[in-house]
């Protein structure tokens, strides 16, 4: 009786090869897809305003945001502020490893879907601000809106 009983427990054979076909045709589609170097994502929405920015280290510690366009300094960021340096720093290295140096301006594109995407026009790399939660967005965000100041003498 108690061969009986464990063998209405078991599941059918059949099943458990169907399982293990799912889940075998599950991983070679997955590999397939990230192999195959496509980058899954939403599509981005319409530009709805665009800033070309350039960031220079200061000897006191501050980073220097400076309009890309013509040169003007608009803001300067003081202490700690991890997030922005963080993000510079992975777009920085990515340049780097390149060869590359700090003269191409990034680009900070608003869009209408409310999305903020930090862009490097020279490596092609790009952040999604979004993604890290809107007070770590509104920290580039606000760079879109800083009147221009006249930069100081070097």
């Amino acid at each position: 009786m108690s061969d009986n009983a464990s063998r209405s427990q078991d599941l059918p054979r059949a099943a458990l090869i169907a399982i293990g076909v799912l889940l075998a045709a599950v991983i070679v589609g997955v590999a397939a897809v990230r192999m195959s170097g496509q980058t899954i994502r939403a599509p981005d929405g319409d530009a709805v305003a665009t800033r070309a920015l350039r960031f220079e280290d200061r000897p006191d510690g501050s980073i220097a945001v400076i309009d890309g366009r013509d040169g003007v300094q608009l803001d300067s960021v003081q202490g700690e502020a991890g997030f922005l340096r963080g993000a510079l720093r992975a777009l920085a290295r990515e340049r780097m490893k390149r060869g590359l140096g700090p003269e191409q301006p990034f680009e900070l594109v608003a869009r209408n879907d409310g999305r903020l995407t930090l862009m490097d026009p020279a490596t092609g790399q790009r952040i999604d601000l979004e993604s890290f939660g809107p007070t770590n967005a509104g920290v580039f965000a606000r760079l879109l809106k800083v009147d221009p100041q006249q930069a100081p003498a070097r």
